[in-house]
């Protein structure tokens, strides 16, 4: 089977709503040897990808009958979520691991992963975004409960968002009205960094967006991700429907 840098469903669909998941996977791809030398339980920690997140993009655009794109390589190999020149971009230490694959890769190395992997996701993000005029861009993220040698976090989901809050605010209310959560507003992260995927495609080009952060223990197994995905579109068409362009 071919490698490619990304996967792509629902390409025809016509929703406004794009849907990316850019930690999706722990996949190292083949010309790097399948791994980075850390051991298997370090890969399937969150330093390697954001558990679950891939199953709630999926759940999420079949509810909303929009495609979503995903980054087909681990976020040790190569941050499709942080700019080029982030100094984060390719990490060498990450929540108290160092990451042998990485601690003798160089400037020329960098460039190569970033021509082999991140910019192919980034254009067939940017192809699907550029399908319709008023695309909206949600992005699926999940966060550990703890990091190392932190307080555990409180919140069950967290919406990201820098100066363009128009889909956020309204999102942020529908989810607060749930008894049953605790949502932070650029929490456990800030909500921009220059050059990120949503700095990328949205910010720059003036599209509606949201980054949702989920707290991976609550979507570790298919059934849990789906019901996110059905939980997640009536409260996006409902924030989608305060937002003026």
């Amino acid at each position: 089977m071919t490698y490619a840098p990304f996967t792509m469903e629902g390409a025809e669909r016509q929703s406004r709503f794009l849907i990316t998941c850019d930690h999706a996977t722990n996949l190292v791809p083949p010309d790097l040897g399948g791994t980075l030398g850390l051991p298997e339980e370090d890969m399937a920690r969150h330093i390697a990808y954001d558990v679950g997140a891939a199953g709630v993009s999926r759940a999420l655009a079949a509810e909303l009958d929009a495609p979503v794109v995903m980054a087909n390589f681990s976020r040790l190999v190569i941050d499709p979520n942080r700019g080029a020149d982030d100094p984060t971009v390719l990490m060498k230490l990450y929540d108290g691991t160092i990451i042998p694959g990485n601690r003798h890769a160089d400037a020329a190395e960098k460039a190569r992963r970033i021509a082999a992997y991140w910019q192919p996701y980034h254009d067939a993000l940017e192809g699907l975004a550029a399908r319709r005029d008023d695309t909206v861009i949600v992005a699926i993220h999940s966060f550990t409960p703890r990091l190392r040698g932190r307080r555990p976090r409180p919140w069950h989901v967290g919406i990201l968002h820098a100066w363009d809050a128009r889909l956020s605010d309204p999102l942020i209310a529908r989810l607060e009205a749930e008894p049953d959560l605790v949502v932070g507003r650029n929490e456990p992260y800030p909500g921009h960094l220059p050059g990120d995927a949503i700095d990328l495609h949205a910010l720059r080009c003036g599209r509606p967006n949201t980054l949702i952060e989920i707290r991976h223990d609550l979507i570790r197994d298919e059934a849990a991700q789906v019901l996110w995905g059905k939980r997640l579109a009536p409260m996006l068409v409902s924030a989608l429907e305060k937002v003026s362009d």
